[in-house]
């Protein structure tokens, strides 16, 4: 987005003047509009009609007073070119466009939709292919359906490129209330990113809901994250295409290709993007960081009067990662001199029924559980429907003494019903004003609670002062690639102070003698550009243990790979020393990726890393805190400590080699297409790369 779209999308979210063009689905759209209460102008555009309800109508885009600020246009899908280029000429700020029928039907919609786009100049160009616009602030309303939402003052923006999603998520029982919900249909001018931009700094917006099939500036969506970080708004995100189907579904959804599953998570994960997995728990998310922030950590503490619910706390927190800290000697002791006999000091807390409504004590019993562990509290407590109110009281006593006792601690807190329709809205308007998060369903609480985390902890360091992460794009000439060979890959890793098994370049005739002089065991292998799968050419030999055994296994590589190659192989060997004494092996590799940049990813290594699945992608820069959390997230990490009495990895020798590498391939920039090193050897002391594929652009 140019200087110039962005002071037009300006306009188009804080538009004086509105046009509809079109005709039945324009009308009702401008009546929307009319009815919401905007104050400013009104305009209809149609050759056959002279009014739109109250609101004047225009036969041509060139008869209309001003150029107006916003337009929603809906005409048929071949003159819409034509209309947006005559809206340019007058100088309009920004378009709706509502009408279907371009790059999502590829073919001559393709076509269609790179005409309309060199139309709109400058323009700030929403779609097409989209529901509209919703401005619940202003009541600028660029929108042809009904809609449940209503004016306000504040609160959480919707960017969709559903738009049937962003329709569904305004009917939402839930007390949230929307300030805009916009649609990004194709994004053929502007896209997510955008409009997070543009609404970054905007004081009547409380955080983000975005449904997101693609990002196509991943630097723009990372500042326009941060910026709104530093006004404390939280951005939650509901990311399609983790599935194969899924990828296949948005690309003929809206005509573009769904990134890297892995890579939009490592780039969440580096912003503090909360993350969910369906529309429930976006509202969820979005209620809990808007009402009550976000956890610094994923400690909880849980509280309800039933011992089935702590059950259920207990097994929705596991699976998502959740940690519920035991009470101490200390904490127990304070906790016994109120609870009933009956109760068991643990948390998740089930008070019991004999404290029930009993605030004075209750309060106290909540302020000695909240001992200072905590990143967070829950309280679950099902509400009784309106007509049965005699019980009302009690089940508010609970809350005001949860209330009281968490804003003491300073914890973000949130009160849930076991069943989500047990939360009626005027209990969910009193807790949203104390500060406390009104969530429905255990484990859409739970869920929404270990969601939020990423943010709460992304929160932390932007207080603390810690420069913001945006993603550098140094993207290789893929056409100019070429492999280095194992030697000369060895060779740059030593330079930037990698470990590498020492070892020398031989032909069949020396080999014996340099590997006695490395010292044996050695490995010996097929050097040079001759082939990249050893073990598949039969170019590697083992655990060789005298001259006699490397002679032999030179001849033998020798006859294999002129066999696979179909040609005689180059008299060319390295022999290297084995590693002997390995906890478990590493794979460390670098890709250099046009839209986010150079990733880092950690796996557990060897000839099973496909199989086994278990990896971590870092986006670069990282700093060596980053890679050892990544590192000790790994399913191997148990290895690496020390399993079952055995010796532990040199974890901080790992974090420097990693360091290492991630520092090397930022020095290449945009000269390294990848960088794989497989295995990266774990040892007791010290750490060893024993084979490394690194693809560069010449110099």
């Amino acid at each position: 987005m140019n200087q110039r779209q962005s002071e037009n999308l300006a306009r188009l979210l804080a538009p004086r003047q509105v046009a509809f063009i079109g005709g039945d689905e324009a009308l009702f759209a401008s009546r929307q509009c009319a009815e919401s209460g905007f104050t400013g102008n009104i305009w209809g555009v149609n050759p056959r009609r002279k009014h739109f309800g109250d609101s004047p109508c225009f036969a041509s885009v060139a008869d209309l007073p001003v150029a107006p600020d916003a337009v929603f246009l809906a005409v048929p899908r071949q003159v819409v070119p034509d209309v947006v280029e005559q809206l340019d000429v007058i100088g309009a700020g920004g378009i709706v466009c509502y009408t279907a029928g371009f790059g999502e039907l590829g073919g001559e919609g393709l076509a269609l939709e790179q005409a309309l786009v060199e139309a709109s100049g400058d323009m700030a160009l929403a779609g097409p292919n989209v529901f509209g616009m919703l401005n619940y602030v202003t009541g600028a309303h660029l929108w042809p359906f009904s809609h449940g939402g209503e004016r306000v003052e504040n609160g959480p923006a919707i960017i969709s490129q559903s738009g049937m999603l962003s329709s569904y998520l305004l009917t939402n029982r839930r007390s949230l209330r929307f300030s805009y919900v916009i649609g990004a249909g194709n994004q053929s001018v502007l896209g997510v990113e955008d409009y997070l931009e543009g609404l970054a700094d905007n004081p009547a917006v409380t955080g983000f809901g975005l449904y997101l099939e693609t990002l196509r500036d991943v630097p723009g969506f990372a500042n326009a994250v941060n910026r709104a970080l530093a006004r404390n708004v939280p951005v939650v995100v509901l990311k399609v295409g983790q599935s194969e189907l899924a990828s296949r579904t948005t690309v003929t959804h809206t005509g573009s290709l769904a990134g890297s599953d892995v890579l939009y998570q490592a780039l969440f994960d580096r912003l503090g993007v909360a993350r969910v997995s369906n529309p429930s728990l976006l509202l969820e998310t979005l209620q809990m960081l808007t009402a009550a922030g976000g956890p610094a950590g994923p400690a909880l503490a849980a509280f309800t009067c039933s011992g089935g619910d702590v059950a259920m706390l207990a097994d929705c927190g596991e699976a998502q990662g959740i940690v519920f800290h035991q009470p101490d000697q200390k904490t127990e002791q304070a906790l016994r001199q109120w609870l009933p006999e009956i109760a068991t000091v643990s948390n998740p807390l089930d008070y019991t029924t004999p404290l029930w409504g009993q605030e004075q004590v209750l309060e106290k019993v909540f302020t000695a559980a909240l001992d200072g562990k905590h990143d967070a509290a829950l309280l679950v407590q099902d509400y009784p429907p309106p007509g049965l109110d005699a019980d009302r009281p009690l089940y508010q006593a609970d809350t005001r003494a949860f209330i009281h006792a968490t804003q003491a601690a300073g914890v973000p807190a949130a009160v849930c019903s076991s069943l989500p329709e047990n939360l009626d809205s005027e209990t969910q308007g009193l807790l949203i004003a104390q500060g406390i998060a009104p969530l429905q369903g255990i484990s859409e609480a739970v869920t929404a609670i270990a969601a939020a985390v990423p943010f709460g902890r992304a929160r932390r360091t932007c207080q603390d002062g810690i420069p913001s992460f945006v993603p550098r794009l140094a993207a290789a000439d893929e056409t100019t690639l070429e492999t280095l060979d194992e030697w000369e890959g060895k060779r740059l890793l030593v330079k930037h102070d990698v470990p590498v098994p020492e070892g020398r370049i031989v032909s069949a005739s020396t080999a014996a003698e340099k590997a006695a002089d490395i010292g044996f065991p050695v490995a010996l292998k097929l050097a040079g550009d001759q082939t990249l799968h050893k073990t598949e050419a039969g170019a590697l030999r083992l655990n060789l243990n005298s001259k006699e055994e490397v002679t032999r296994a030179a001849a033998e590589i020798l006859a294999s790979a002129s066999n696979y190659l179909g040609n005689p192989a180059k008299d060319c060997f390295l022999v290297e020393q084995m590693v002997t004494n390995s906890i478990t092996e590493l794979l460390v590799g670098v890709q250099n990726e046009p839209q986010f940049g150079l990733a880092l990813t950690l796996a557990s290594g060897g000839t099973l890393v496909e199989v086994l699945a278990d990896s971590r992608t870092l986006l670069l820069p990282v700093d060596q805190q980053g890679i050892r959390g990544a590192l000790l997230s790994l399913k191997l990490a148990p290895l690496l400590a020390g399993y079952r009495n055995r010796p532990a990895a040199d974890i901080d020798a790992l974090v420097d080699a990693i360091s290492a590498i991630a520092n090397l391939a930022q020095a290449l920039g945009s000269r390294l297409g990848e960088l794989d090193i497989n295995p990266l050897m774990a040892m007791p002391r010290g750490c060893v790369a024993v084979d490394a594929l690194i693809r560069l652009c010449p110099d």
